[in-house]
């Protein structure tokens, strides 16, 4: 009997303690996507510093049989198994890969999500608009308000025409360019229902979905766009 009420507090304590540690933990992952966003901010700025003000392009030059993008060398072929190679990226010179390419509440392990090349990840994404690709970048030292320009923020797309993918079988991956097409969902609000995003003077902030822009085709994955007066520089 005493046994029997032992494992009954245990089950009543474990019952207490695990929501609050699964808020520790959601709790954590944004504080360090938080601080990625910030060291990706301060390269924002070397870059910057470097080259007078002129923002980077999207994607670049196509070699070796890829295209390369402002976060590195993305092979072409099968999903899952195309190289990759971040030295490549417009900010490499300035971060090193020192692991904060990746937002810890990017759940690689779900069965629902589709690596894009192999051994690789990226979870955060660009504005188009910064460095378009039919026009030259933008210079940021002419923007009115910096504090208002989205540059990077947490990023996912949902694939249902891409391998192992199907419009049947739609499946959440990694995405690399956010803007103001209402046609795409690509920004992802994985941080209780909030997504982490870097503005153009520096500073991160949690920022909500546009109202009506999630894309609803993996229930539980809240992948959407942020508001246009975000996304637009100025």
């Amino acid at each position: 009997m005493e046994l029997l009420v032992v494992v009954a507090v245990l089950a009543v304590l474990a019952g207490l303690l695990l929501p609050g540690l699964a808020r520790a933990r959601r709790a954590a992952g944004g504080a360090r996507c938080t601080s990625n966003l910030h060291q990706f901010g301060i390269a924002l700025q070397l870059y910057w510093d470097d080259h007078a003000g002129r923002a980077f392009p999207e994607r670049m030059a196509y070699t070796n049989g890829g295209w390369t993008y402002w976060f590195g060398w993305l092979q072409d072929g099968v999903e899952g198994q195309r190289g990759f190679d971040p030295s490549a990226g417009a900010l490499w010179p300035y971060i090193h890969g020192r692991g904060i390419e990746t937002c810890p509440a990017l759940d690689r392990a779900n069965p629902a999500f589709k690596t894009k090349a192999s051994g690789s990840a990226f979870g955060y994404a660009y504005n188009q608009l910064f460095g378009p690709r039919d026009r030259a970048p933008l210079n940021v030292g002419q923007l009115a308000g910096p504090s208002g320009s989205a540059v990077l923020a947490d990023a996912a797309q949902v694939n249902d025409f891409q391998p192992p993918a199907s419009p049947e079988h739609p499946m959440l991956e990694e995405f690399y360019y956010f803007g103001t097409n209402r046609m795409e969902a690509t920004v992802h609000f994985r941080h209780d229902a909030r997504a982490q995003v870097s503005y153009a003077d520096g500073h991160v902030a949690a920022e909500r979905p546009e109202s009506g822009s999630l894309d609803d085709r993996i229930p539980g994955q809240l992948v959407g766009r942020l508001a246009a007066d975000r996304v637009v520089p100025r």
